[in-house]
């Protein structure tokens, strides 16, 4: 008897626009398949590729934890893991990006020699390149999810992007999340050392559909406890300007990496 397998894949943002032919393939063959997609279009389209695809995003009850709806999709994805030959699980954006049950499931499954594989997809920090025309290699880019950073007092380099995720729900756990301005004003005075009050920040969120246009909001890092936020926006920080030069280094240098260095206008 051949070995059960766990097929983790992502969608994209775009359902079935960013899916690569890969993914598409292994949902359309597998023998079962469960998902967690952000909208109705996107689970009617995996819903056509395989008519056993159900979905794990009915178990987001209100009043409950976000622990406790992500602990009950892990069990219900090891339930069909045991009773199935083949089972994929479709995640919107990339599954190994800010989703706990995919990475908690996959390694539940390792422990009962299950085959274990992850096929990557477009995530919505893809489209934030894209959108805002930011390179992350120029500067370097740092990335994490707000509440942690703020809990944890993350030091970071304010001349690297910084991307702050689920800036709509920071230091709430529950489900429906809701923005709360306070903890964006802590957010804010957190930032603010570092950057002053004027340096502009965005507010990003990717579009879902091949129709519609990304959510962009410029403005001054003193305004941000005021602005709109869901738990799909990002906070996108640009550098406080360009990188500093280590004179020491670039004594140990030769010309050559010199001229590079400044070509790229660093300081």
């Amino acid at each position: 008897m051949s070995r059960r397998s766990l097929i983790v894949v992502g969608v994209g943002i775009r359902a079935g626009v960013d899916t690569t032919p890969e993914a598409r393939e292994l949902i359309r063959g597998a023998d079962k398949v469960l998902h967690v997609v952000g909208d109705p279009l996107a689970a009617a389209w995996i819903e056509g590729l395989n008519p056993t695809a159900e979905s794990l995003a009915t178990m987001y009850i209100g009043g409950a934890t976000r622990e406790e709806i992500y602990a009950a999709m892990v069990d219900k994805i090891m339930v069909c893991v045991r009773r199935t030959r083949q089972l994929c699980v479709a995640f919107y954006g990339h599954p190994g990006v800010f989703c706990y049950v995919a990475h908690e499931a996959m390694r539940l499954a390792r422990l009962e020699n299950v085959i274990v594989r992850m096929v990557p997809a477009i995530s919505a920090v893809d489209w934030l390149f894209a959108d805002l025309g930011v390179d992350p290699g120029a500067q370097g880019c740092q990335s994490y999810e707000a509440t942690t950073f703020l809990l944890c007092g993350c030091r970071f380099d304010p001349y690297a992007a910084l991307l702050l995720w689920q800036i709509g729900a920071i230091g709430d756990p529950g489900w429906p999340c809701s923005a709360n301005s306070q903890c964006l004003e802590l957010l804010t005075e957190y930032l603010k050392p570092h950057y002053g009050p004027h340096h502009e920040v965005v507010i990003y969120e990717a579009a879902w559909d091949p129709v519609s246009d990304p959510s962009i909001t410029r403005l001054p890092l003193a305004e941000l406890p005021q602005a709109h936020t869901t738990l799909g926006s990002t906070l996108f920080v640009p550098p406080r300007g360009p990188l500093r030069i280590d004179p020491q280094v670039i004594k140990k240098l030769d010309q050559k990496v010199l001229a590079l260095l400044t070509s790229r206008s660093l300081k």
